[in-house]
């Protein structure tokens, strides 16, 4: 009987140390992937549980390199996204991110990995801002593409624009780089015409959606 009771007790004495080795595992964090528009490359995740006390922890690394690293601004989150525009800015690259998630004092969970991303291939591209003048020549028509793309491809941008007529008949126009206007001329007087833009990068093959339709009437 003394032998069952001591057995017993280092067995329990066991269990307590097996139970209090390490931290609380939370469930992973899910859909870890970049959302990328105009190259601004936004991660998000599904946190493992709507808790308002949990804190992100961010990486990221190039393909094919051993060593993570940590994103500035994004440690100890409560947010669940992260910027990371600035170090996936080179085109040439691939990259990966990963997201853990913590409570205080110590609960963690593992980290969940991004598919690989590419901010050349990866990026979604938004339509340029039209802005129309009529006047008696003809109709002026200039597009004023996002800031970031003038800043990272000013001079690989091209622009389509799309003028329909009345019948429903529609004609196409290439703005090529680096300009950003266009004259249509020959136009029919006091008919109304209407108006969409894209942005194409024939580099990458890479075009926007149309832009919402600008219409007017001629003088």
């Amino acid at each position: 009987m003394t032998r069952l009771l001591l057995g017993a007790v280092l067995l329990g004495n066991l269990c307590v140390c097996v139970t209090a080795e390490g931290p609380v595992m939370l469930t992973p964090v899910t859909q870890v992937k970049f959302d990328a528009v105009d190259y601004k490359n936004i991660v998000h995740w599904t946190p493992p549980i709507n808790n308002s006390s949990l804190l992100f922890y961010v990486q990221w690394k190039i393909y094919g390199e051993p060593q993570w690293l940590d994103v500035d601004g994004c440690q100890g989150i409560q947010k669940p996204q992260c910027d990371l525009s600035t170090v996936t800015s080179d085109l040439r690259e691939w990259y990966y991110a990963r997201v853990h998630a913590s409570s205080p004092p110590s609960s963690r969970s593992a980290w969940t990995l991004s598919p690989r991303f590419s901010p050349r291939w990866d990026t979604k591209i938004s339509p340029p801002v039209l802005k129309l003048n009529v006047t008696e020549q003809g109709i002026v028509v200039r597009v004023k593409p996002p800031k970031p793309l003038v800043r990272k491809l000013h001079s690989s941008l091209n622009y389509k624009i799309y003028l329909k007529h009345a019948s429903g008949d529609e004609e196409v126009f290439e703005i090529e780089c680096c300009s950003n206007k266009l004259t249509l001329k020959d136009l029919k007087h006091k008919a109304k015409y209407c108006l969409q833009a894209q942005t194409m990068i024939p580099l990458q093959a890479k075009s926007s959606a149309r832009s919402s339709v600008k219409c007017f009437t001629t003088l």
